[in-house]
């Protein structure tokens, strides 16, 4: 299920989305309630995938609210924050981050390879055009689709 979803928002930011309109699928209350479903839906996501809920969220930033790809990004971040924080504080409840207790050298490479690569993205972010950025996403989200899929 996660797999055709991936395949179906990609979809959606390739051919349902014209990146220079900026002009939101949806207005008004339709917006609203689609937008508050979607998030729910999202954060369930997020939840059982343990990840941030990004790589959802900016597709849906992008074609219903009109973000450009760049603001749906900034927007991501600030919205998976409490996401991820929901997200830890449950997995840590159940002991689901013993591994990482056990794996402490190969986490702290991880954490700072991330945090080396979101400085340097967000210096990329400036450079990159957003036509190069919206089909790298569709193509990310292509890439898990199969992933998840072999993986099921």
């Amino acid at each position: 299920m996660i797999a055709i979803l991936l395949v179906v928002i990609a979809g959606v930011l390739v051919f349902g989305h014209d990146p220079s309109a900026g002009r939101p699928l949806l207005v008004g209350t339709a917006q609203l309630v689609v937008g508050i479903i979607a998030a729910f839906v999202i954060g369930i996501v997020a939840s059982l995938l343990g990840v941030a809920g990004g790589e959802l969220l900016i597709p849906i930033l992008v074609p219903l609210f009109g973000a450009d790809i760049k603001l749906a990004g900034s927007l991501s971040l600030a919205v998976s924050l409490p996401t991820m924080l929901v997200g830890f504080t449950r997995y840590s409840r159940d002991w689901n981050f013993s591994v990482l207790g056990r794996n402490r050298a190969f986490l702290l490479l991880m954490a700072a390879g991330s945090v080396a690569g979101a400085f340097i993205g967000g210096l990329l972010l400036g450079i990159v055009p957003d036509a190069v950025l919206l089909p790298t996403l569709a193509a990310i989200l292509l890439v898990s689709a199969v992933k998840v899929w072999r993986h099921g």
